[in-house]
């Protein structure tokens, strides 16, 4: 398996039977700046949303135009996203788990919002946020927190799917900064790699994951904090 982090929250997930782009958002994204959108879309055959807002949406709708790639969204942003011409969505909603080519998607809680603003000024109601549980037929196990905050429940999701890698929001104002970030890794799972995201982004949020380094020293688990268009490979 090999993880690419886009920069934010996009992540392109390569395995032998599928290409996933995991919230991309590439276009308004300065930290994707000097990144190529035709290689980091190559071959893509799976778009996963976390939910509706402008900053992981991102580049949905074009991609899928371009590439045929399936999308995965909750019920509310799939229509919308259909409305707008995307024509293969599987939809899904907090709880559900999906099918797919070589791996299985589980929408878990997620405390946030998911509302969009788009171009015309019109408000769209795009259902719950949510994280993303991905289960691979031959891989390690995923989970793509999405944008939330620390929850006891989280412990529940720990104990149903035993993830071994995190995908982890910690730039704060929006999601829980690092120190926090760091404290639901340790408390509530037992990942064997945590890869920080969701910061540097913007000038509002945290630009570094020093905070949540600094609180995982000493945990069991290895935090990768590689920076935009680095790749690890697991």
């Amino acid at each position: 398996m090999k993880i690419t982090w886009l920069g934010h929250s996009a992540f392109r997930i390569e395995i032998a039977k599928a290409t996933i782009l995991l919230d991309p958002f590439l276009t308004h994204n300065g930290s994707f700046a000097g990144q190529d959108i035709k290689d980091v879309t190559a071959g893509v055959t799976h778009i996963l949303l976390t939910h509706g807002h402008g900053d992981h949406v991102g580049d949905t709708i074009a991609i899928a135009r371009e590439t045929g790639a399936v999308v995965l969204a909750n019920a509310d942003l799939a229509a919308w996203l259909g409305s707008k011409g995307v024509s293969k969505i599987e939809m899904g909603n907090t709880g559900g788990t999906v099918p797919l080519a070589g791996f299985s998607a589980t929408f878990t809680n997620a405390l946030h919002s998911s509302a969009q603003i788009t171009e015309d000024g019109v408000s769209h109601a795009l259902g719950s946020a949510n994280g993303l549980m991905l289960h691979f037929d031959d891989e390690a196990s995923i989970f793509a927190m999405g944008d939330t905050d620390i929850f006891s429940d989280m412990a529940l999701i720990n104990e149903l799917h035993q993830p071994d890698i995190g995908l982890v929001p910690v730039g704060d104002r929006f999601t829980m900064g690092g120190a926090v970030a760091a404290l639901a890794c340790q408390r509530y799972f037992n990942f064997k790699t945590a890869i920080p995201c969701h910061y540097g982004t913007f000038p509002i949020i945290d630009q570094t994951p020093e905070k949540f380094v600094a609180g995982m020293e000493g945990a069991k688990t290895e935090v990768k904090a590689i920076k935009p268009s680095e790749s690890v490979v697991l």
